[in-house]
């Protein structure tokens, strides 16, 4: 008994003295993400590294580069579609954003809608979130199913909260995570209110959105057209030998360089004055 007494004793002792004299881990800064990355991650994409996306671009474009050549014969115009290729998935990645943003936008007051009654009826803030990957918005499921995941198998609520973050990588998802964050350290009494006037906010921020995008969709529009007409008769004329040969000087590397500068400096200038003003993520 007093050997059993004495172990006890010395197992504390020393757990006291480890915990003022050994060395504390520090936790790791977190690298911030690129401005590439974070297209990624907002384009619900994540997974897909910053290289794959660059070799893609250097494989499209070189394609393209060397049919255009085997066709037309004229390098200039040849290089001109191969860097038009090579932007081509930056393209498709910035409108699949924009798309996601909008997606977001819609199904976000129903999902704080539903959190709001699951803590409303007694429910923990970590039940209620993964009861989202339920009932919740079919675009929001994914996330909050893997969060569930994520709290079930650690049990830790604040890494939890920064995977979903990072898997939604939407700046209303980060406010509403780090408010939940909030009530769940300091405890949140008035947390079903501040979701109810989320929920509003958010509902009239997404209807006043909707209808500039309608009245701006066609300057835009026309603003693409008008950008893309010309490079789609430059094409054409690459089937017609005569044509084409006189873009295979330097007069005419000259010319297609004019015409392009002038082509998507007018369409930057076009969407620069109409754009929308877009919410960045500064609690990412």
């Amino acid at each position: 008994m007093g050997a059993l007494v004495g172990l006890g004793f010395g197992t504390g002792a020393l757990l006291v003295w480890s915990a003022f004299f050994l060395p504390r881990g520090t936790r790791p800064a977190s690298r911030r993400a690129g401005p590439v990355e974070e297209m990624l991650a907002r384009a619900g994409m994540g997974e897909v590294s910053v290289a794959s996306l660059y070799a893609l671009c250097a494989v499209l474009g070189l394609s393209v580069l060397v049919v255009v050549q085997l066709v037309a014969g004229a390098w200039p115009v040849a290089l001109a579609f191969g860097v038009i290729s090579g932007y081509l998935p930056f393209a498709v990645l910035r409108s699949r954003v924009r798309r996601r943003q909008r997606e977001f936008a819609e199904v976000w007051p129903e999902a704080v809608d539903n959190l709001a009654s699951a803590v409303r009826a007694g429910l923990s803030l970590p039940d209620a979130l993964a009861g989202l990957a339920v009932s919740g918005p079919v675009a929001l499921r994914d996330a909050f199913a893997q969060f569930a995941l994520d709290y079930q198998v650690t049990g830790r609520f604040g890494e939890s909260l920064d995977r979903l973050k990072g898997r939604l990588a939407d700046p209303v998802g980060d406010r509403m995570v780090e408010g939940l964050r909030i009530a769940r350290e300091v405890g949140g009494g008035d947390l079903g209110r501040l979701l109810r006037n989320l929920s509003g906010y958010l509902r009239e921020e997404a209807r006043t959105r909707s209808e500039l995008e309608s009245r701006q969709a066609w300057t835009v529009n026309g603003a693409r057209l008008a950008v893309a007409a010309p490079w789609v008769v430059l094409l054409m004329m690459a089937f017609q030998s005569e044509l084409i040969a006189r873009y295979a000087t330097a007069t005419g590397a000259l010319v297609l360089a004019v015409g392009a500068a002038l082509c998507f400096g007018a369409y930057w200038l076009m969407l620069r004055i109409g754009r929308l003003p877009v919410e960045r993520r500064i609690l990412s």
